[in-house]
């Protein structure tokens, strides 16, 4: 793989396709893809800088061995649920909600071709996670 990122669903489902071939090929042990951070508007009328805020963690997505990893709200729950349903071939397979965290912990079992799961992929930050189109993906760790 010679690049890492991408901002358009061609690119970021051409990305993603590649970073699975790349896996399945080295071996590695799991792939990482993570979101950037939604751009910040130029000019925030409230006149609040942001800089008291704590910053939110970005989504990621992890690919191991024919599994899809994430950490979900609770709404992202419902919604990474309805977008299984649409992949026959995929399936939830353990449901994690440990106490102190603040969310569930979701592993599917995916067991596809590289652009189905990259299509899988891209889905999962836009209707998931609520990303505007042109979100920027980042191939993290292959």
């Amino acid at each position: 793989m010679t690049r890492f990122d991408a901002d358009t669903p061609t690119d970021r489902r051409k990305l993603f396709a590649d970073a699975v071939t790349a896996h399945r090929t080295r071996g590695s042990a799991f792939l990482t893809i993570e979101a950037a951070p939604p751009e910040e508007p130029a000019f925030d009328p409230d006149g609040d800088d942001g800089e008291d805020e704590e910053e939110e963690p970005q989504p990621w997505l992890q690919f191991a061995e024919k599994t899809f990893n994430l950490d979900v709200t609770d709404e992202e729950l419902d919604r990474v649920k309805a977008l299984v349903d649409e992949f026959p071939e995929f399936r939830i397979d353990e449901l994690e909600s440990p106490d102190e965290a603040e969310g569930t912990n979701v592993r599917i079992t995916a067991r596809s071709d590289a652009n189905r799961l990259a299509d899988f992929a891209d889905r999962v930050f836009r209707e998931v996670y609520e990303r505007e189109e042109s979100y920027r993906a980042w191939v993290v760790a292959v």
